[in-house]
């Protein structure tokens, strides 16, 4: 039910268990509260067809009690124990639960010293024989708290329809600077505290408290969970001079992450099947990055070899940098192709898009996040296409107008023109706009929708359906549709 391969290495949680031990145990939160609260809400994610995985937070030296049950009421449990947290974990809640029936909504809820937590709603993955008609996901990244509200997140809680989220990376980001809103630390994240901190701070957004509480999560990070441009062997902004080894401070933000987000320890490699519909792989391309590539040969291998199975009919996978080649217009201070992406190791690319040549599989659609941006690429290899690139937009990570201090659709307008001439395989590019996206999968086709939000900065700002396109089955080609 659930393939991969271990997400981070063994060195890095040592470190991270080490890094624990030195941590102070007033963490964020109510760490001295006289009566156990679930400021942070409750979440799932990684569904399986028998079950899914429980989270919340809690400050108890108590047993914590779950429960998972058909109705909101909770007058039907199915599932029920206990489980005990502490600092531990910075008193983070998992809890993995099975025997559950696939393709079906439940509901759970955690019980502390006689204090409930919110209800959430979850919803198992059909079973890998099963054949759907339909699959819908949420499809998010980038996610500043400075830059904005999170009332894309918001969108997509409102909605009863979807099968999952998609979170292609920057959850968090670690920096701080001036904005709309104030993180806490106020400081670049560092150590273990400081990014437990930041990830506890994100989790009181309402928005994105709704939206763990209604649907589960399927999420794997990129840079800014630890800092810019991060590999296994550093970050370009990390100076170990006046900021300590990188490995320790990589261990700290590896540590917070798996402590506060929906995904089972250490697997954030990984697949997920959903009927004979769609498999969903989740890359790593920050956990085994080096100079030379940005998969690791293990994961390398076991990418390749996923894509040409022939198990489902679409291959998804959640991938937190662009795919395809990308020429980019001459630009005061700006480089011709963007290194951090794919472009900056053709050797794994080129070992990927040629297993797909070879096994004639045109039915693989890359979910990207990273840059802020909205795009629908023809993902080119030789003279042919093999497959589909859909790339979201950011919550509310500034992007092209606002980096350069111009009003939206103005600037930018040339730009898009110059990104598409220079790159005939991009169809479609917005760089200017803020959202959440849907995407919908059928036999017939993959499609992709974004929901621009009218204005980040207002909490409660209105979404519209802007742009729509899709790659129908066998074709690897996108195509508009709004």
């Amino acid at each position: 039910m659930l393939g991969g391969m271990s997400g981070v290495d063994r060195r890095t949680f040592l470190l991270a268990t080490a890094a624990a031990g030195a941590a102070t145990t007033a963490l964020p939160g109510s760490a001295h509260a006289a009566t156990p609260v679930f400021e942070h809400g409750v979440a799932s994610g990684d569904p399986l067809p028998d079950g899914v995985l429980l989270w919340t937070r809690v400050v108890t030296t108590e047993p914590i009690r779950w429960e998972v049950a058909k109705d909101p009421a909770f007058t039907r449990v199915v599932a029920h124990g206990h489980t005990v947290t502490g600092a531990h974990r910075d008193h983070t809640v998992k809890v993995e639960v099975s025997g559950l029936r696939p393709a079906t909504h439940y509901y759970y809820r955690f019980t502390a010293a006689g204090t409930l937590s919110p209800v959430g709603r979850t919803k198992t993955a059909p079973r890998p024989s099963d054949d759907c008609g339909s699959l819908k996901f949420g499809v998010v990244s980038c996610s500043n708290w400075i830059a904005g509200h999170f009332a894309a997140y918001g969108y997509l809680a409102s909605r009863d329809d979807l099968d999952a989220v998609i979170h292609l990376g920057d959850y968090i980001y670690e920096y701080f600077e001036p904005g709309v809103r104030v993180t806490e630390p106020q400081a670049e994240c560092e150590t273990l505290a400081d990014y437990r901190t930041r990830h506890a701070q994100y989790k009181t957004d309402p928005h994105l408290q709704s939206l763990h509480a209604k649907h589960p999560f399927v999420a794997t990070w990129d840079d800014h969970e630890s800092a810019e441009n991060a590999s296994s062997i550093g970050s370009p902004v990390h100076d170990p001079a006046t900021e300590g080894p990188w490995a320790t401070r990589l261990a700290a933000a590896t540590q917070a992450y798996f402590e506060w987000m929906p995904v089972r320890e250490g697997k954030l490699t990984r697949r997920l099947h959903f009927g004979r519909l769609a498999d969903l792989t989740m890359l790593d391309l920050r956990s085994y990055r080096t100079d030379t590539t940005i998969l690791g040969p293990a994961q390398r291998h076991w990418l390749a070899s996923s894509l040409v199975d022939g198990r489902a009919r679409w291959k998804l996978v959640g991938n937190s940098v662009m795919l395809s080649p990308l020429k980019i217009p001459p630009l005061p201070g700006q480089p011709s192709t963007n290194t951090d992406q794919w472009d900056g190791f053709p050797a794994d690319r080129d070992h990927v898009l040629r297993a797909l040549d070879r096994a004639g599989m045109k039915n693989a659609v890359f979910l990207t996040g990273d840059i802020h941006s909205s795009w629908a690429i023809d993902v080119p290899f030789g003279d042919t296409t093999v497959a589909t690139e859909f790339v979201t937009t950011s919550v509310t990570s500034d992007n092209f107008d606002e980096r350069i201090g111009v009003p939206p659709r103005t600037a930018s307008l040339q730009i898009e023109a110059q990104f598409r001439t220079l790159n005939p395989h991009v169809k479609f590019v917005e760089l200017d706009s803020h959202g959440a996206q849907v995407l919908t999968v059928t036999p017939e086709q993959v499609q992709m929708d974004w929901h621009y939000v009218a204005d980040k900065r207002d909490p409660n700002t209105s979404t519209a359906l802007t742009h729509s396109w899709r790659t129908r089955h066998n074709t690897a080609q996108v195509e508009q549709i709004l």
